[in-house]
């Protein structure tokens, strides 16, 4: 007797102090959303190496509507180290990044023809994710010019951090090195890249001689002076692809970057703005989303990840995913890695130390409450809550709703609506310490919805009526 008293004054407690989320179903957001991605560095550099079997499963879990659903992928055109190590340490990235970092360039020097049988690893994944996704949105990206056209002759940077690593000489080769990749994908593969991106983190202090991985430091001016370059080497080749930039490291630096472009007039070569979002506060999610927003450019969040410990880690991370999506408000939201050895934090997929077995951990599960239930199409709604989201389908008739409890006791909320249209729950989703994306019994219309310590939740809800609604 004192048992079931208790449990019924608990329930009570929690019921009574429960939260309400309030969602604006009435006014949904203006950009129709492009869709979930990763990048395909390194992972697919590895994994693209392997045996039919392996690889299949893998872009499986990756494109399959049912499984993670992502539908943008971003294809590294690699540089290239010197292959005689003359200016550097022999495979430095194995120090840090692992082999996998260590990218294949298409010409090893200015005088050899371009070798397209470079890059297969990469080059059978994105095939094969083409073939799989016929929607796929492709992005290629750079992360250094090949050695010969850097001022240090290692693609991992410049001796010293802070000073641009491509040679002033090489802004048109470089040029045409990237067009020359974009069209052979085009010509050999079928496949055409949306956008182009010739930076990566570029005013940061992270490249250096000898480092982990393949980086160049772009200064603002440089970046400036070589899209002009760019756009030019575009135009006279009469490509579809457009720029993406600038994919700098934090928010912030975006917004540095953004006011600096739009300063010196350099809007205009570039039909997508790039930002990573490693770092960053609200209020510069923000500033980016209005800036952004002001010039008419379409704005994604083209790279992130995190570290951290267990399925903790794991939904600090989803909290991020939910701080972009609420603040910054871009059109696509991208994955760094895809897949890692053994570790559960920067991938959705963990492989043994040969790449030989796989297997997906918490964060592929969390990351699927998202992708899964809110595809291409779907437009965000205004949630008050700071841990939730929510997204309408193009017909107004599915609403999905995600709640997170990233904390260690229970959380429990009410889900209100501003239309006067009602919702039903028809399906419910949870991830928790003993579940992934597991089916669960969906709350009523009015009901207190009590997440457990540690979880997400997905709610897919239903129109009552096709009565006509503000939208």
């Amino acid at each position: 007797m004192l048992h079931l008293l208790l449990t019924l004054l608990l329930s009570l407690s929690i019921t009574a102090t429960a939260q309400p989320t309030t969602i604006r179903d009435d006014k949904p957001l203006p950009q129709q959303w492009e869709g979930w991605g990763v990048s395909l560095c390194w992972w697919a550099n590895m994994c693209g190496r392997h045996s039919e079997e392996h690889l299949d499963s893998l872009i499986h879990w990756l494109t399959d509507p049912e499984e993670l659903n992502y539908n943008i992928f971003r294809y590294n055109i690699g540089g290239g180290d010197d292959p005689l190590w003359r200016n550097c340490e022999p495979h430095h990235m194995g120090k840090g990044k692992g082999l996998r970092a260590e990218m294949e360039g298409f010409r090893d020097s200015p005088e050899e023809h371009y070798n397209w049988q470079r890059d297969k690893a990469q080059q059978r994944v994105t095939t094969m994710i083409h073939q799989r996704r016929k929607d796929a949105i492709f992005e290629a990206f750079s992360n250094s010019a090949p050695w010969w056209m850097t001022k240090s002759g290692c693609v991992a940077g410049h001796k010293d951090p802070l000073e641009d690593n491509l040679r002033e000489d090489c802004y048109d080769i470089f040029a045409q090195y990237l067009t020359d990749v974009c069209l052979y994908f085009k010509n050999t593969h079928g496949i055409t890249f949306r956008t182009l991106e010739p930076f990566n983190e570029g005013i940061t202090d992270y490249w250096y001689q000898s480092g982990s991985q393949e980086g160049c430091h772009f200064s603002s001016e440089a970046q400036v002076r070589f899209l002009k370059v760019l756009y030019n080497t575009m135009r006279q080749k009469g490509m579809e692809t457009v720029i993406a930039a600038s994919d700098e490291t934090s928010v912030a630096r975006s917004v540095d970057n953004f006011n600096y472009y739009k300063q010196h007039d350099a809007l205009r070569y570039i039909g997508q703005w790039n930002t990573h979002t490693y770092h960053g506060n609200d209020n510069d999610r923000a500033l980016l989303r209005q800036l952004t927003a002001e010039s008419g450019i379409k704005l994604w969040q083209s790279e992130t990840g995190d570290g951290g410990h267990g399925l903790h880690g794991n939904l600090r991370m989803a909290q991020r995913l939910i701080d972009d999506i609420r603040h910054l408000q871009p059109s696509a939201w991208l994955d760094w890695q895809y897949v890692e050895e053994n570790y559960d934090q920067w991938s959705l997929v963990s492989c043994d130390s040969l790449w030989r077995t796989y297997r997906r951990h918490k964060n592929y599960y969390v990351r699927q409450h998202f992708s899964r239930f809110i595809p291409a199409g779907y437009r965000w709604l205004t949630v008050d809550s700071h841990n939730a989201t929510a997204a309408i389908s193009p017909d107004g008739d599915s609403m999905t709703v995600v709640l997170l409890n990233a904390g260690h006791k229970p959380l429990t909320t009410t889900l209100h609506t501003t239309s006067t249209t009602p919702w039903k729950p028809e399906k419910a989703y949870r991830t928790s310490s003993t579940e992934d994306c597991a089916p669960v019994t969906p709350p009523t219309a009015a009901q207190a919805i009590t997440l457990p310590p540690l979880s997400i939740m997905t709610i897919i809800m239903k129109r009552c009526s096709t009565s006509t609604t503000s939208r």
